[in-house]
């Protein structure tokens, strides 16, 4: 049994997506549809643009988004893919569920580029330049971190600063997101409990935290005014690590996601419990393919985000 799963925010590089552009027309479509939806050339800044630019999370988001449509709409187009029979679940990392989503019949292409470039300005802007941070937490497990970030936010309380579990990524990896004073605190109170590594990421945003809260308002208007159809396959969400196919539940975890931990590791667990033994990354990089080997290593990974391996999958799979 297989499962798709697709790429968050730190998967971006400067010329992702163009060798799929030049190999095949349905990329080159792909992204002409996103630039279109968004009234901007993102493709020309994902192909040669300043890696500055791309990195705003008003960019990145729809530009992974695309990426993977176009490996997608590639694999439909080149081999008669159908996405009920070549897997029985789709999940992605943060802005990687709405990727997962689109894959999945439960979002037209354009809508999830605008609502992408939306909630990318939505989360910069809640939180001013400099409050807040994220910060990795390596070598610890989910529970030793919450009790350091609990811990970190008791000692902040005067200043009713917080810091919460923001990404279970996979064992031994979590992210802690919140204000700046109280996720260097964490930091330094995950290195004194012993973690191999606790170290603030280059990050603009406490993504995945109670201080979205703003985002996650805005989504909430944006998401009421979005159709949102059946998956063709059950998505796993992030906040709750189980599968859905309901639209309107589909449109509440997406909200709640802006606030809440994505429980990554919990849901390549469940997709295994339910009998998945291989999972295909779709789009950019191998970030993804990393984790779920360090989550479990009986479960198969493949990466496809280039025209090699996309030709590779479809020899397999034809």
């Amino acid at each position: 049994m297989r499962a798709f799963v697709f790429p968050g925010q730190g998967s971006q590089f400067i010329g992702m997506g163009k060798d799929l552009a030049e190999a095949f027309p349905e990329a080159k479509l792909t992204f002409e549809e996103v630039d279109n939806a968004l009234d901007q050339d993102l493709s020309g800044l994902m192909f040669s643009g300043e890696e500055a630019e791309l990195n705003l999370t008003e960019n990145t988001q729809p530009a992974l988004m695309a990426v993977s449509m176009a490996v997608v709409n590639i694999l439909k187009s080149q081999c008669g893919f159908s996405f009920h029979e070549a897997c029985s679940f789709v999940a992605g990392h943060s802005l990687g569920e709405y990727s997962a989503l689109t894959a999945a019949g439960a979002l037209e292409v354009a809508d999830t580029a605008r609502l992408l470039k939306i909630r990318g300005k939505a989360m910069q802007k809640a939180v001013p330049v400099g409050v807040g941070a994220m910060a990795a937490i390596i070598g610890m497990d989910l529970p030793d971190v919450q009790d350091i970030a609990q811990k970190a936010q008791s000692n902040s309380a005067q200043e009713e600063l917080v810091v919460q579990a923001a990404n279970d990524n996979s064992v031994g990896q979590v992210v802690v997101s919140g204000h700046k004073g109280a996720v260097e605190l964490a930091v330094n109170l995950a290195t004194e409990a012993g973690a191999k590594k606790a170290v603030i990421l280059p990050v603009s945003a406490p993504f995945h935290c109670s201080l979205m809260a703003p985002a996650a308002q805005e989504m909430a208007s944006a998401l009421a005014d979005t159709n949102i159809h059946p998956p063709l396959v059950p998505v796993v969400a992030n906040v709750t690590a189980q599968p859905t196919s309901d639209p309107s539940e589909i449109r509440s975890l997406l909200v709640d996601q802006i606030t809440g931990m994505v429980r990554w590791r919990e849901s390549v667990m469940a997709m295994k419990e339910e009998g998945v033994t291989e999972m295909v990354e779709i789009g950019a990089g191998k970030v993804l393919s990393g984790l779920i080997r360090r989550i479990d290593r009986e479960i198969a990974t493949s990466s496809i985000g280039t025209p090699d391996q996309i030709e590779d999958l479809i020899g397999k799979m034809s």
